[in-house]
């Protein structure tokens, strides 16, 4: 259900159906790395989860940082839809 109200929020806005735009993709991180972390939750000795946890945010942190410097506002919009922090600047 979320899922699809997400999608169709995105597709509202752009008149097409892009699954490769870049709020799609951290959409799909977002949804992944929860599910991940909950998994770890019980199994705290999965190495190669936690591996992939971390590329995964990565993935996701670099493409929040694409968006915040080309469109100010579809970023503060899809951080509060998600409900996830900012990324620590360096």
């Amino acid at each position: 259900m979320v899922k699809n109200s997400f999608i169709s929020a995105i597709l509202q806005e752009e008149k097409e159906k892009n699954k490769g735009s870049t709020e799609f993709q951290i959409w799909n991180f977002t949804k992944r790395i929860r599910r991940l972390t909950s998994h770890l939750e019980l199994h705290k000795k999965d190495y190669l989860s936690q591996r992939g946890l971390r590329k995964i945010l990565g993935k996701r942190q670099r493409l929040l940082v694409y968006l915040s410097n080309n469109n100010r506002v579809r970023y503060k919009e899809l951080i509060g839809q998600l409900n996830i922090r900012e990324p620590q600047t360096r």
